[in-house]
């Protein structure tokens, strides 16, 4: 059964966390923004106060009281303003401060995720998409919480005005429940229908990328899709649109039918003071300002409440189901990576699916790849050659069975050290315009700015022609779009990635996931057989390095020390070159075949 997405933390939890998170970053202007915000609502509510009192004077002609009540006025709007004023500096300060350090650590939950299965899986690239759009305003989260905390003051300080009167006058704030809770549920139900359209939006966005950026550019253009793009887009947009428009009709509604109810509330109060209870000019009065307003901080309420639920705390939920998912996912780390390999890598009943969905990619793999051996993995396209890769690489575990390092559980082992100890080079390969000595040195952080490293780097990737061809070196600057920038092919491309991965000078596990599709084979076949002496040689012997070789090139598959073929997701057969083609099974059928299309 395929697997589902696990659903979002609470909002109180989510909304807990991200106030961790930004007093962690500023405790000081969090608590000023926060306090300011909040009183700055008090001044604004008492005003009606203030107003009954000066009409109650003016009618009784106490000149004493007059005078009070217009200075208590006067303070009360100087108070507000001053407040705001300091409110909003605050606040605009918190969320500058707060900026680089929420987007810090989003960048550092994801990066933290030994796993890929967040950037594969379509479900959680919805919710990882989604969060990426609002997390460059979740610093706003804050300001937005504390405004609603304001405002829902305001709303009970002005109620309590209205119950000093008659405790009747109570239901006029009870009238004004309906629109809280209608445009409350109205921000929910928008949001899951957005949720819902997600793919769409996304698959939206995709194909307008595809229509206006470079990479695609030529084969769009040869093949004329470009038409066919976007009415597709225009088709994904609308089914998002429809599925959003019809959520919103609804609500839309009902929130017209809540405010009409608590119009008609409002008229009959001022009636029942003026009339009913024979209230003094100055309750009526009241009412009215009070009554008005009372439309007024619902209305903000509502809207600060519809922001805050329909947008902050949602981006808020999502950054702790992150946490939550990093979390999860940091292993017990209880035995250490080993320095060098003695018996070598051993595979136990490994099976694996992809997460949410239910085919076996591999099935019941038992084989020990061993210590200093070069090992070949070969198969038809979907026989689960580059997910084997993945699981000795750490970015999935397996569905069952196990993954031995010298007898050592890998699952038990720290992750990151464990890669600190793999080089190589896969087919889907990045390609990062920076400077080319960086862009080569990223495969070894430590020794980044180390040009004699990088050299040694790009004469095993046999990439020296590359360089050479570079108008300053090592020091030209990738990518056309950049100052002084240059573009290269993708043959070359694929040679700086080799290079990448041959910056480290002692892996326990060179894997080698064919990235060399764009070379001819010639040049393949000699870099792959300079590359196995070299893991045959005292050097590689002296860590017992296991070099994964994956390619279709059976003229580069025959020199490997093991041959182990996929088929359907399982182990058929392995062994060296003549011991296979000797057998007369799978793997001589396709060497057959693949050397007749040579002669």
């Amino acid at each position: 059964m395929a697997s589902r997405s696990p659903d979002l933390p609470p909002t109180r939890v989510a909304l807990w966390r991200s106030l961790k998170l930004g007093y962690r970053a500023e405790p000081l202007l969090i608590v000023v923004a926060g306090v300011t915000t909040i009183a700055a609502a008090v001044p604004d509510a008492l005003f009606a106060l203030g107003l009954k009192l000066l009409a109650d004077a003016v009618v009784a002609g106490d000149n004493r009281t007059l005078v009070a009540a217009a200075a208590a006025l006067g303070a009360l709007t100087a108070a507000s303003w001053l407040l705001r004023l300091v409110s909003e500096r605050a606040n605009r300060r918190f969320a500058d401060r707060s900026t680089v350090v929420i987007e810090s650590h989003v960048a550092r939950l994801q990066a933290s995720v030994a796993s890929i299965e967040h950037h594969e899986r379509p479900d959680y690239l919805d919710r990882l998409s989604i969060l990426r759009d609002q997390v460059f305003t979740l610093n706003h989260l804050y300001g937005a919480l504390f405004v609603t905390a304001g405002a829902v003051l305001r709303l009970v300080v002005t109620i309590a005005l209205l119950m000093s009167l008659h405790p009747g006058l109570l239901l006029l704030g009870l009238l004004a429940v309906p629109t809280v809770v209608v445009s409350t549920w109205r921000a929910g139900a928008e949001r899951v229908a957005e949720e819902r359209g997600a793919p769409q939006l996304r698959l939206a966005r995709h194909l307008f990328a595809l229509g206006t950026t470079a990479p695609p550019g030529k084969e769009l253009r040869v093949s004329g899709v470009g038409p066919r793009l976007i009415t597709d887009r225009s088709a994904a947009w609308r089914r998002w649109y429809d599925t959003v428009a019809a959520a919103r009709w609804v609500s839309a509604w009902w929130q017209t039918a809540s405010w009409a109810l608590f119009g008609a509330a409002y008229v009959g109060a001022v009636a029942f003071v003026a009339a009913v209870i024979d209230g003094s000019p100055g309750d009526v009065l009241l009412v009215l300002a009070a009554g008005s307003r009372l439309s007024q901080y619902v209305g903000q309420t509502v809207q600060e409440a519809n922001f805050l639920r329909g947008f902050w705390l949602d981006a808020s939920r999502r950054l702790a189901w992150l946490e939550d998912y990093a979390a999860a996912h940091r292993k017990r780390a209880d035995l250490p990576v080993p320095t060098r390999l003695t018996d070598g890598i051993r595979l136990e009943g490994v099976s694996f699916r992809y997460p949410g969905t239910e085919r076996l990619v591999l099935d019941d793999v038992d084989v020990l790849l061993p210590a200093g051996a070069v090992v070949a993995v070969v198969g038809e396209n979907g026989a689960g050659k580059s997910t084997l890769v993945k699981l000795l690489c750490r970015f999935y575990e397996p569905s069952a069975g196990r993954i031995l390092i010298d007898s050592a559980d890998l699952s038990h082992m720290p992750v990151e050290q464990w890669r600190e100890r793999i080089a190589g080079a896969f087919q889907d390969f990045f390609r990062f315009e920076l400077p080319t000595q960086h862009s080569v040195g990223l495969g070894d952080l430590e020794r980044l700015e180390q040009t004699p490293a990088v050299e040694v780097a790009v004469d095993r990737a046999g990439a020296r022609d590359v360089i050479d061809r570079l108008p300053h070196g090592l020091n030209t600057q990738l990518g056309p779009t950049w100052p002084d920038g240059v573009e290269v092919s993708f043959g070359q491309w694929q040679k700086l990635a080799l290079a990448r991965g041959f910056m480290r000078d002692e892996p326990l596990l060179l894997v080698l996931d064919e990235p060399t599709a764009a070379l001819d084979a010639e040049t393949e076949h000699a870099l792959f057989e300079r590359y196995a002496d070299a893991a045959r040689s005292r050097d590689g012997a002296a860590t017992g390095r296991v070099t994964i070789l994956v390619s279709h090139r059976f003229s580069t598959v025959r020199m490997a020390d093991l041959i182990v073929v996929l088929d359907g997701a399982r182990v058929v057969e392995f062994g060296t070159h003549d011991d296979l083609v000797a057998r007369g099974g799978q793997y001589a059928e396709l060497y057959g075949i693949q050397a007749a299309g040579y002669r």
